[in-house]
């Protein structure tokens, strides 16, 4: 009998060597780029318990209804769940280590979520985000800040055609009343609804507006305007952060279709999104949550927010031809014999003191093989040790990436001068 051959998880894919050297490129992108915004880091859970999730996004939502990977410790019994997004745990930190209480705060993580959803093209069922939370700031700036973060990204990785959307979804109280002429609107013509409109009637009727459905176009263009509800003070928020925009010169839509999945965002909502990704335009989201600290049990906070798919964006740099160069190492170091490999040991970690990344040869072979896995390698030298080497207490140093002119040059050099002649040639290189 065949043993099971075991394959990963669907949805849940394995990044390779070649890609994940994209990946970490992408990364440190990132992290310089919030870095030059005073972000800082902060690594949390990637389970976290059940309730923290259904208090924060919200127990009637296509996420904690339908996606969360959810289970009981059969240790204890505490309902868990794999983390599905980011904010809900960054705010549980906050709130747990007092972090807002001794000062604002501007935060990122980079991880792992979870969503059972049906994996295609830009959606997967784990995923990776970059998220961008900041605690204990008002009025409109931040949320502008935060919008232009992302136009210098764009730029930074070499990215256009990503068009930026805004909206407003008011206060909770405002909220509340256009929700409630939105059922009432969407009641008076329930024959129109498809399934999921009426499923989210009564639970979440700003969804409808965001439906992806052509049949419910027209029934949408003519529902209540959430801005028809709003007083002063958000509409003067929201104008705020136009204004801003504005004078950074930074073209926006409004959208007042455009609304958020999660029950704990109010007033400025916003979308970067591209139409090379297919179905799966949308590359950034986020907004202000000023409720979600004080409704996950700490002291009124404001805050805001926005997430990045990685998966979309690494998509997206793949479509305007970005390509991850090879991480190769300096040096390649080849050694035949006894005392040659013995020797060899040695000067790969004196390389190494010197801050040279250097490949020793492993599993044998004679030098005519060894030398073609060294210039497959991509290094730029080989070092080669054979027991004359050794006996001189010298090396041999080859150059692999040469110029025409220095095609095939090598030299004898002696164990302690190999690191200064690497270097005398990596600075000839760069002049």
């Amino acid at each position: 009998m065949s043993a099971v051959k075991i394959q990963s998880v669907r949805g849940m894919n394995d990044i390779l060597p070649d890609e994940a050297e994209f990946w970490e490129m992408f990364e440190d992108t990132i992290r310089s780029w919030l870095k030059s915004y005073g972000y800082r880091p902060i690594r949390l859970p990637v389970v976290e318990p059940t309730p923290l999730f259904k208090r924060a996004i919200g127990e009637v939502t296509d996420i904690v209804e339908k996606e969360m990977y959810s289970f009981v410790d059969t240790l204890n019994g505490e309902p868990l769940t794999l983390r599905p997004e980011g904010t809900a745990g960054c705010v549980r930190a906050a709130i747990q280590h007092n972090l807002v209480a001794q000062q604002t705060q501007r935060l990122y993580y980079l991880g792992q979520m979870f969503r059972h959803e049906r994996p295609q093209k830009g959606r997967y069922r784990q995923f990776h985000q970059v998220g961008v939370e900041s605690l204990g700031f008002t009025g409109p700036d931040i949320d502008a800040e935060q919008i232009l973060m992302g136009a210098r990204l764009w730029n930074d990785l070499g990215l256009d055609g990503i068009a930026l959307q805004i909206n407003t979804l008011g206060e909770p109280a405002e909220r509340a009343r256009h929700r409630a002429e939105l059922i009432r609107y969407f009641e008076h013509n329930g024959d129109r609804l498809d399934d999921d409109g009426r499923r989210r009637l009564h639970t979440n009727p700003l969804r409808i507006l965001d439906s992806k459905n052509p049949a419910l176009e027209d029934l949408i263009l003519g529902a209540p305007k959430l801005i028809d509800h709003l007083g002063a003070e958000s509409l003067a928020h929201f104008e705020g952060v136009q204004q801003v925009l504005r004078d950074a010169g930074q073209p926006f839509t409004i959208n007042p279709r455009l609304v958020r999945g999660l029950d704990y965002y109010n007033l400025t909502v916003f979308e970067w999104v591209t139409d090379r990704l297919g179905a799966q335009g949308t590359v950034c989201a986020g907004g202000r949550y000023d409720g979600l600290v004080q409704q996950l049990g700490g002291k009124p906070t404001p805050a805001c927010g926005f997430a990045m798919g990685v998966e979309r964006l690494i998509a997206l740099i793949r479509e305007a031809g970005g390509e991850a160069k090879a991480a190769a190492v300096d040096v390649y170091l080849v050694h035949q014999g006894t005392a040659a490999s013995r020797l060899a040991v040695r000067v790969a970690e004196a390389l190494r003191d010197q801050g040279i990344d250097v490949l020793f040869h492993c599993g044998g072979g004679g030098f005519k093989a060894q030398m073609k896995k060294a210039d497959a390698s991509g290094a730029s030298f080989a070092v080669i040790i054979g027991d004359d080497e050794a006996d001189a207490g010298e090396v041999t140093l080859k150059l692999l990436r040469a110029t025409d002119k220095q095609a095939n040059e090598q030299q004898r050099v002696s164990v302690d001068g190999v690191a200064d002649a690497i270097m005398s040639h990596i600075l000839d290189w760069e002049e």
